[in-house]
């Protein structure tokens, strides 16, 4: 089948919304590991994978019960809910009413539901070819935060944090700031560290991050346009770029290197992806 491998996890989940739904089944028909897909998924989609699942079930239940749909158990065993409990809780969580309240008032005014997404497929047409590079292993030391795909908006006001402390990080290294994702889960949320290079942690106070990167070698991609559309660039490496190329990607931080050229004021004079590949 053509197409990425957001694209393909997306036909199938959609495709397969009511039977069981497992991470490595997606990713075994999108053909990449489970690693990549999580990343794929969301650099595409804006939102994790399996909370897209769980997303499009609840709206699905929602839709149902609004239609008069009588057996509120049957629906939560559809929507992969263990029990009648669970599957109440998670509704209200995302609704903000219960399933009972929506069979009875048998409409959908007000809910917050996730349709199916069309994806744009078109890849960036500009993508320049990555430089391959291999390095030693890299210290970054900054200001970090736990994220997920669903609330990465937080980033910029992290980068704030970062250019208001990043004076008092001791031992820098050069002048080039570092934006570092790394121990990501499936569930889409991961550590994002904004720093800077150090020579070692030894005298770092404790209220910094830090986050040791391990000799690798990189897919280092130009990304010259404003940092506000980062998100199709990484969707294309992603999507387009990484299942075409021969190479894997590893299981290391991804980061992104922002040198004296980049603005941090305006957002402009690009900057650089790194993304660890296997062959």
């Amino acid at each position: 089948m053509s197409g990425s491998p957001a694209q393909k996890a997306l036909w199938f989940i959609e495709s397969h919304l009511s039977a069981p739904l497992a991470l490595d089944d997606i990713a075994a028909v999108a053909g990449v590991s489970r690693f990549h897909l999580v990343r794929a998924f969301a650099a595409a989609m804006g939102v994790s994978v399996m909370r897209y699942v769980r997303l499009r079930r609840l709206s699905e239940a929602a839709r149902a019960l609004a239609g008069g749909a009588p057996d509120i158990l049957t629906l939560a065993l559809e929507a992969d809910y263990g029990s009648h409990e669970a599957f109440t809780r998670a509704f209200r969580d995302q609704f903000g009413v219960t399933p009972e309240m929506v069979r009875m008032k048998a409409r959908l005014g007000g809910l917050n539901l996730l349709e199916p997404i069309t994806m744009d497929s078109t890849p960036l047409a500009n993508l320049a070819p990555p430089r391959i590079i291999s390095i030693k292993p890299l210290l970054v030391a900054g200001v970090g935060d736990r994220f997920s795909h669903d609330n990465a908006a937080g980033i910029p006001a992290l980068w704030q944090r970062f250019h208001q402390t990043v004076d008092a990080i001791p031992g820098r290294v050069g002048g080039d700031a570092y934006g570092v994702c790394c121990n990501g889960d499936d569930a889409g949320n991961f550590d994002y560290i904004a720093g800077v290079e150090v020579t070692d942690f030894s005298d770092l106070p404790r209220d910094f991050s830090k986050v040791r990167i391990p000799a690798a070698t990189f897919a280092v991609f130009a990304h010259p346009e404003h940092v506000s559309t980062i998100r199709r660039t990484m969707s294309t490496i992603w999507n387009h770029w990484l299942p075409a190329s021969g190479y894997k990607v590893a299981d290391a931080p991804i980061f992104e290197r922002y040198g004296a050229r980049f603005d941090p004021e305006t957002g402009n004079g690009g900057f650089e992806i790194w993304v660890p590949v296997i062959e």
